[in-house]
């Protein structure tokens, strides 16, 4: 069965994005080394993607090309009558049922891009296996938690802390499900 991972950077108060939904602090963090921090690697493990509507706007609103073209891309949503597009799928109903036909299905991993409430949303369903956090050394003023909402109870286990010259801190944690 294919893993879903969430794989996202926070700031040091669990924010994913400012209040907005933008993510410029991100480059507030100085990279000397310029490290991808393992993304590249990360990337090429993926072959679909998963995120919430309001992630899929924020990243359309910023006026690049698609960034993860050749990828399987969905776009969780109750919004109906969105048209898809050649890079995404939008799925406005039976959320639950297409991740875990999804999981089933052969491929790669499933990058779980976010928001909150998508985070939230297939936490708290079981479905992600894995959570990749990587710690940004930048205290933003509010914004959008990795868990939006009400996260229900889950036990990890760490697999992997490292930090870098940078003061990043990558964490990996299975989600242990009893």
């Amino acid at each position: 069965m294919r893993k879903i991972i969430l794989y996202s950077a926070i700031s040091l108060n669990n924010r994913i994005a400012g209040p907005d939904g933008n993510v410029d602090w991100l480059d507030s963090v100085p990279n000397p080394e310029k490290t991808d921090y393992g993304y590249a690697e990360f990337y090429k493990s993926v072959d679909t993607t998963i995120q919430g509507y309001n992630t899929y706007k924020q990243l359309v609103g910023w006026g690049i090309e698609f960034p993860y073209k050749g990828k399987n891309n969905y776009i969780i949503t109750h919004r109906k009558n969105l048209n898809n597009t050649n890079d995404v799928e939008f799925i406005s109903d039976n959320h639950i049922d297409f991740i875990r036909k999804l999981k089933k299905a052969e491929g790669g991993n499933i990058w779980l891009i976010g928001g909150g409430k998508v985070n939230t949303f297939l936490l708290n369903e079981g479905l992600v296996d894995e959570i990749r956090i990587f710690i940004m050394p930048v205290i933003i003023p509010g914004g959008i938690e990795l868990f939006e909402f009400k996260p229900d109870e889950k036990q990890c286990k760490l697999t992997t802390a490292k930090s870098y010259s940078s003061g990043v801190v990558e964490l990996r944690y299975l989600i242990n499900e009893n």
